[in-house]
């Protein structure tokens, strides 16, 4: 089968960070589904494992984690799908990535595509609509009738842009979102914020203009060192904090006087772990479906990058590392 790989860690400016490459086709499991893989989605993450993770001598690492794809084969403790079922889903960083024609991914945290898009419409979606739920209900444990200001900082990025729109239709929060740029700042205007700030002038301010006296739950998307400062200001007395980046330190003892709590969130933990509630995320995807089926949520997709091959993953890899991304970038056939 077709896929893209990389041997070493190199910058993506190097044609060897990226190298197109058959292997074998992949076995599955008894909880495994194989899929034929349509349409994928790059994320953040993916840059950082191609930066700083190499394969052992001599192999190979795919890269990957957002698949919009057809069920080929379904392993025997498998139930609920079944052969030409359109299916999407993250996978597991453990695991090979979805670049490559068949991917073979434990079915629990697989869900079925919503009808209502195409294959690269929906791969824009599954990682970043999965780390935005997890971090609105499982970490900040808000509901439906959750009321306050929500700060959402680094808005305009892949999981920015599908949280703005989960809190918009789930819950009664006020949503402000970040952004530095016109474009970004439409969009996010598209996407339902209530009001947009701009994280390159200092955060507290900002919202103090916007307002807002502070924020009774924020959440940090990208650069939460740079903010921290901020962030420490504009919360609420026993707020809640939730971060998916990699400060290089963080002192939360900061935090401390207004009793705020500390959420991180890994959507790929259920996985790597093999939780009891693994398959939550597959019940969480099926319910983004049904959002995204009735109109209340969008495709995040804002390029679209062409056909999947080395030279255009190397491409969105480029434009990822430059911190200029809207939405998400998706690429399609092989």
């Amino acid at each position: 089968m077709k896929a893209v790989a990389y041997r070493q860690c190199l910058p993506i400016a190097d044609v060897q960070s990226l190298v197109d490459i058959e292997l074998p086709s992949p076995g599955i499991g008894e909880h495994d589904l194989l899929v034929a893989v349509r349409a994928v989605s790059v994320n953040p993450v993916d840059t950082k494992v191609r930066r700083g993770v190499a394969p052992a001598d001599g192999e190979w690492k795919v890269l990957g984690w957002d698949v919009a794809g057809e069920v080929l084969e379904v392993g025997s403790a498998v139930q609920g799908f079944a052969l030409g079922d359109r299916v999407w889903y993250a996978g597991s960083i453990a695991r090979p990535g979805g670049n490559s024609e068949l991917h073979a991914v434990d079915a629990r945290i697989v869900g079925k595509m919503p009808s209502t898009v195409n294959f690269a419409q929906a791969a824009a979606l599954p990682l970043t609509a999965i780390t935005a739920w997890e971090i609105l209900f499982d970490r900040l444990g808000l509901q439906a009738d959750s009321t306050g200001t929500l700060l959402v900082i680094g808005a305009a990025g892949g999981v920015g842009s599908i949280l703005v729109q989960l809190a918009r239709q789930l819950t009664g929060l006020t949503v402000v979102g970040t952004a530095s740029r016109p474009e970004t700042h439409a969009w996010l205007e598209e996407l339902g914020a209530h009001c947009v700030i701009d994280h390159s002038r200092p955060l507290a301010g900002e919202l103090r203009a916007a307002g807002f006296a502070e924020a009774d739950y924020v959440v940090s998307l990208n650069q939460t060192d740079r903010h921290f400062a901020g962030i420490v200001e504009l919360i609420a007395p026993q707020g809640k904090f939730a971060l998916i980046d990699d400060p290089a330190s963080l002192d939360v003892v900061s935090l401390k006087r207004k009793s705020v709590s500390v959420h991180w969130e890994l959507m790929f933990t259920r996985s790597l772990f093999g939780t009891p509630d693994m398959a939550k995320q597959g019940e969480l995807l099926n319910a983004v479906a049904q959002l995204v089926d009735t109109g209340r949520v969008r495709t995040t997709l804002a390029e679209h990058f062409g056909r999947i091959d080395a030279a255009n993953l190397r491409r969105a890899h480029a434009l990822l590392e430059s911190g200029r991304a809207r939405g998400k970038i998706v690429l399609e056939n092989f």
